[in-house]
């Protein structure tokens, strides 16, 4: 199994030093690892520590044309929007589009929500996810938010699924595949249980392994990834970066 891609990479454009490498130093390493193509999706214009800024956009698109031409690597601009609203809202905006090669979407806590209502049902309520269990009617509300931002947007990969912010994966999953979107299998945070993966496995959802690397020598490390996929079975041909480049909504890859 050959990792072709790694498209969730952080890079000192997500602001206070969150991410530590330049465009550069991912790129070089994914040359060095044997990567044919990488995205720079650096958090949303909504975080409200580490977001890219909107005015960064063309110095972040001139240090990925110099970076591509020093690597011969594949770069995509992209951005690991947040989930802003219970209406399934993200912080993008039409003009973004011109210059997104591949939009990711998440859900982070530190996002600027659309009303205090929103942040106290998708923030507050979910901040001890990870010590209590939630309640149906939580993991219904998430569920629903994550279905109606996949019906509302063009997006290409949901990211870390479940962490922190517990849904019915499958029903989640299911609308991915029906929208073209690949389901995140995250290099630091897979949250699906083996059942959960054979079923999603079972109803053709299509996968994509990721690093979220905020350093750079972190890109292109996807071995939790790979293993699950190796212990359970799932079929390379539903993993789109492994033994080839996967196909985004601006039909970028092979």
């Amino acid at each position: 199994m050959l990792l072709y891609g790694d498209y969730h990479t952080h890079t000192i454009y997500s602001r206070f030093n969150h991410g530590k490498g330049t465009v550069l130093e991912n790129a070089s390493v994914a040359a060095d690892k044997g990567l044919k193509q990488i995205a720079i999706t650096d958090h949303g214009f909504n975080h409200e520590f580490f977001s890219v800024r909107r005015n960064k956009i063309p110095q972040l698109q001139e240090d990925i044309l110099n970076a591509k031409e020093i690597t011969g690597v594949d770069i995509l601009l992209g951005v690991e929007a947040n989930l802003i609203s219970l209406d399934g809202d993200i912080d993008i905006k039409e003009e973004d589009y011109e210059f997104l090669d591949i939009l990711l979407v998440g859900h982070h806590r530190f996002a600027h929500m659309n009303s205090l209502r929103d942040k106290a049902l998708l923030n507050w309520a979910n901040i001890y996810s990870e010590v209590f269990r939630p309640s149906k009617e939580r993991i219904n509300r998430n569920t629903t938010a994550f279905l109606k931002t996949l019906d509302k947007y063009p997006i290409d990969i949901i990211t870390h699924l479940n962490y922190g912010f517990e849904t019915d994966t499958i029903a989640v999953a299911k609308m991915a595949k029906q929208k073209g979107v690949y389901v995140e299998l995250n290099g630091k945070h897979i949250n699906f249980t083996d059942e959960e993966m054979q079923i999603m496995a079972s109803e053709g959802v299509k996968f994509i392994c990721d690093s979220d690397a905020h350093r750079p020598e972190r890109v292109g490390e996807v071995n939790s990834a790979m293993n699950l996929i190796y212990r359970l079975g799932i079929p390379l041909s539903q993993v789109g970066n492994i033994d080839k480049l996967p196909k985004f909504h601006k039909k970028r890859g092979n």
